[in-house]
């Protein structure tokens, strides 16, 4: 893994040998094994790349990278997966000059072979990379299928910027960072900025699927080389006419493929290990893949609620993996917070963030590189949030509005944890983790006009109504937009496509490799092969879910390497005690950032509102931790970059 920075159409008076160290420079964490450079002067464009040593190590490897013919020169983040059966195309079409076995030089053949397109299109991996065609003098950016790895771009006046991280820009005279009210209000809505916006007015994510071209004229222009809602649509109207048995069968052997391609490394490889069934499907595959074995991770918590530890040892037990295991105290994940905002780079507010650095920080001290299970939930239908929003909506026609009302408010009488007293006090049930949290949210998507605004609802921080960004319309979203023709029908793949579009790839995938590459560690995320994805896609809907349970084929497969005892457990999550601490050890902490005058400052947030629901959060009321913590993570990540 590795950080990647650039531009095209640098002012004369830009010293680039100074502003290209400075750029990567602020890289340093992707890639602390080496950098470089390449800066063409004439041409106003300079590649500047971070590098994290996963395949040849040798100065083979090295980046930036020219191909052999002299027209292309590349810097590149991710991992080719498929290069070995791309360098034999290649050999095959003449091209024979390999200097080393990186899967960068491969790339950088392949796109002076084929053109970047071509080249794209053949790829089974993840990756970000930029590429300066000398023939052309076009710069152009790529970006992987399902948005595995990070690309922003940026016009300061007559240049264009690239980078993996908004650091790099940070570091070029006269970056532009006016704050862009409507993804600040998009933000405090989802807790991230949706692709292709970002927090600065002038500078944008490029989107998975997609190739930026910049001509010598310093037109952008983006075109998509993969497109998930085609994928869906066009899957979903062939599908596949297969038993059970079939699908199981090909399910599993697409996934082991995937898996033991992920396992190409020329340093130490290890696995995060939750226990529940997608990072055990893929510690399982990978073992079945092993000749020893397979190092796993996985992080404790001193609250029993939130520990997911007991059940990971007993999957690694039993599929016999070199298990790491340390438990956290409230104090040590606590203490990561002010490292956040450095850490995302813009405002960014899953709290699960906090433990998945803190599994990647201990995973960094054994391995270089880790296989991860992220993806799952996505691709075979396991959030809660489908199953519930599914029950409830199958429901909601034999109850009047005024009925479910009155419902959702006798739900909101009691607190979570009053529920949760109760709930376990029923007899013979198994409760899903957290049941007093659940039935709130119950309570919040009762009143729902309609199945869409239901899923909003699930998926929103802010309650519908409120304005915590007066003047801010929130950014373009799927979600919000029912016009957007997929040719879905079924109400658990219209949620399923909405978060591979915009949750995947700016919540969960984001999360991941911003705390994996803060301590230079490279996370792998075999369910996200877009084989895999397409296949999935392909399946009819009982093999997703059936009777009332998710990822129904993704479990078939884990029961072949995994008794089903051991990973039957509820659905827990990555999560922390956060409305606990923020009432309790935290609130000097959030006081501080919620002051009135701290909210007022610069005249972006409605201070009104926000005091009056961090009040109501205070005094007790459920459902609003997501939306104070939003608030908390913008206002920490202004004081930090102002």
């Amino acid at each position: 893994m590795c950080g990647v920075t650039g531009y095209l159409g640098a002012k004369p008076s830009v010293d680039p040998d100074v502003v290209m160290a400075a750029m990567t420079e602020a890289l340093h964490h992707r890639g602390p094994d080496s950098r470089g450079a390449w800066i063409d002067r004439d041409a106003g464009v300079g590649l500047g790349h971070t590098r994290l040593s996963i395949i040849d190590l040798s100065a083979a490897g090295a980046q930036p990278m020219e191909s052999s013919c002299g027209r292309m020169v590349l810097v590149y983040n991710g991992e080719i997966y498929n290069a070995a059966e791309i360098h034999e195309q290649l050999e095959a079409a003449g091209r024979t000059q390999f200097r080393g076995h990186s899967d960068t030089e491969v790339l950088v053949e392949a796109c002076a072979q084929w053109g970047v397109r071509s080249a794209a299109e053949r790829l089974i991996g993840m990756f970000a990379f930029a590429v300066w065609d000398r023939s052309t003098r076009t710069l152009s950016l790529v970006r992987d299928r399902m948005g595995i790895k990070p690309m922003y771009w940026a016009q300061t006046g007559q240049t264009f910027l690239f980078g993996s991280e908004l650091k790099s820009f940070r570091a070029f005279p006269g970056f532009e960072t006016t704050i862009d009210r409507n993804s600040l209000a998009s933000f405090t809505r989802l807790g991230h900025v949706p692709a292709p916006y970002s927090i600065y007015e002038r500078t944008r994510k490029l989107e998975p699927g997609c190739i930026l071209a910049i001509n010598p004229q310093g037109e952008p222009r983006i075109e998509r080389y993969w497109d998930l809602r085609q994928v869906a649509s066009d899957s979903q109207l062939r599908g596949l006419d297969i038993s059970d048995t079939e699908a199981i069968a090909q399910g599993e052997s697409l996934i082991s493929d995937a898996v033991k391609r992920r396992m190409i490394a020329d340093v130490p490889l290890g696995a995060f290990l939750s226990g529940g069934i997608d990072s055990s499907t893929v510690v399982a595959l990978m073992q079945a893949h092993s000749s020893r074995p397979v190092r796993t991770f996985s992080i404790g918590s001193s609250d029993p609620d939130y520990d997911e530890a007991p059940n990971a040892a007993a999957v690694a037990k039993h599929l016999g993996t070199d298990h790491t295991e340390l438990y956290i105290g409230p104090e040590e994940a606590r203490s990561i917070i002010p490292l956040l905002p450095d850490m995302f780079d813009e405002p960014f507010a899953d709290s699960s963030q906090i433990p998945t650095y803190l599994v990647s920080q201990l995973t960094r001290r054994h391995v270089t590189v880790a296989l991860s299970g992220d993806g799952g939930d996505e691709i075979f239908a396991g959030y809660n949030r489908y199953l519930l929003g599914d029950a409830v909506r199958r429901r909601m026609h034999c109850l009047p509005l005024c009925v479910r009302r009155s419902l959702a408010r006798l739900l909101l009488n009691l607190s979570t944890d009053r529920w949760d007293q109760l709930c376990r006090l029923i007899p013979g049930i198994q409760m899903p983790s957290h049941p007093g949290q659940k039935l709130h949210k119950l309570a919040t998507i009762l009143p729902a006009e309609d199945e869409m605004a239901m899923y909003r609802q699930l998926i929103s921080y802010w309650p519908e109504g409120s304005n915590p960004v007066p003047g801010g319309t929130p950014v373009d979203h799927p979600a919000w937009n029912d016009d957007r023709g997929t040719g879905l029908t079924g109400y658990i793949e219209r949620m399923q496509l909405i978060d591979g579009l915009t949750f995947l790839p700016d919540d969960m995938l984001t999360k991941v490799d911003r705390a994996s590459m803060a301590v230079a560690l490279e996370a792998r995320v075999p369910l996200l092969d877009h084989r895999v994805v397409e296949f999935a896609w392909s399946l009819p809907h009982h093999m997703r879910v059936r009777n009332g349970e998710g990822k129904w084929l993704l479990r078939r497969i884990l029961e072949q390497h995994v008794p089903t005892g051991l990973t039957s457990r509820a659905k827990m999550g990555f999560s922390l005690p956060m409305a606990n601490w923020l009432r309790g050890p935290l609130r000097e902490w959030a006081e501080d950032l919620l002051a009135p005058a701290a909210l007022a400052d610069g005249d972006l947030l409605n201070p009104a509102e926000i005091r009056s629901a961090w009040q109501a959060f205070i005094d007790g009321r459920a459902g609003l931790t997501n939306a104070v913590w939003a608030i908390l993570m913008f206002q920490a990540w202004r004081r930090h970059w102002a």
